[in-house]
């Protein structure tokens, strides 16, 4: 897509992902707060990966890697902005970030009920495995 600038999050980007997230992405989680993005960002400052348009942010994806896995979170994209390209970019970048990293294989978590990115995860080569549940624990209130 013409225009569209790809880049890390920065500390002073939080509040602006925050708020596109309530507006762009699925549902929230308990670490879809200021104080575990910023944790995110301190820890691995090229996780967070944002899609701009003329300095708009259209779109967000967290490319977590731990050493052995490569998990992607939080892939977003404006809503009038979907079906332009703009998550295959973010998931392109993640893979290529992986790919640098030495990671093997990637794997997304989706809602099950979110059947329009079920569809933009297929077309991304992505498939669902059904023998696996992920299985939560809070560790905070």
């Amino acid at each position: 897509m013409t225009g569209l600038r790809l880049r890390p999050a920065l500390p002073a980007d939080l509040d602006a992902v925050l708020a596109f997230w309530r507006t762009a992405a699925e549902g929230t989680s308990i670490s879809d707060d200021r104080d575990g993005v910023e944790r995110l960002v301190a820890r691995d400052p090229e996780a967070l990966i944002l899609a701009e348009l003329a300095g708009e942010l259209v779109g967000t994806v967290i490319a977590g890697f731990d050493g052995w896995r490569c998990h992607l979170y939080r892939l977003a994209v404006s809503p009038g902005r979907r079906r332009q390209g703009i998550g295959s970019a973010l998931l392109a970048a993640a893979e290529e970030r992986f790919a640098a990293l030495g990671g093997r294989r990637a794997d997304a978590m989706v809602l099950v009920r979110n059947e329009s990115a079920h569809q933009a995860w297929r077309a991304s080569g992505y498939g669902p495995e059904e023998r696996w549940r992920r299985w939560v624990k809070p560790l905070a209130d």
